[in-house]
């Protein structure tokens, strides 16, 4: 069924097209969001890679590769969208308090660790992010993750390595600040 509408979208049917999209944009705006960590931004990079599609659909030569393409092209859209807002102010709180936590199931501190972990996530570089993001989110393995972003094999697992090892290295800082100071007995002897 995609093959076809993807072949009618080839030959300029614009509700083929439509179609293709509408049924793409939820998997690629959460591909997009993973990347960018913003809504807006990955809204606007799914948004050109749907109008780079539909531009260049005739130059699909496989139309079996439209989901393998349109990765892509929303992908290069991300790094497009992240080298505009290089300079984003970020600003970072650091507390020397440790946190207690009052069980292992407690909803709160669940949320904390999420929410480190993003915040872990978006102090990475992009191209880092992307490979994460592709391999892990998309389930793609490493070759054909590295084919979605344009990569070399090689590069796409140094990135992953160097990323995977910063978001170790982060989570580690984090649980060394977490876990209390051991507490020393004075001897009353």
């Amino acid at each position: 069924m995609q093959s076809q509408l993807v072949e009618r979208a080839r030959s300029g049917d614009h509700e083929a097209f439509a179609a293709l999209a509408s049924a793409s944009f939820d998997r690629l705006y959460a591909l997009a969001t993973l990347i960018l960590r913003d809504g807006d931004r990955a809204q606007d990079a799914v948004q050109e890679a749907l109008v780079s599609a539909w531009r260049d659909v005739r130059a699909l030569r496989d139309v079996t590769a439209w989901d393998a393409w349109l990765h892509r092209l929303t992908v290069r859209a991300c790094y497009r969208a992240a080298g505009r807002e290089r300079r984003r102010a970020v600003v970072e709180l650091h507390t020397d308090t440790p946190v207690e936590r009052t069980s292992p199931h407690d909803f709160a501190s669940s949320l904390a660790d999420r929410d480190y972990l993003q915040r872990a996530i978006e102090q990475l570089p992009i191209d880092q992010r992307a490979v994460l993001v592709v391999h892990f989110y998309l389930d793609l393995p490493l070759t054909e993750a590295a084919d979605v972003l344009g990569i070399p094999v090689g590069t796409a697992k140094s990135r992953l390595h160097y990323g995977l090892k910063a978001l170790r290295s982060s989570l580690v800082d984090r649980a060394a600040v977490q876990r209390p100071a051991p507490r020393i007995r004075e001897s009353t002897t």
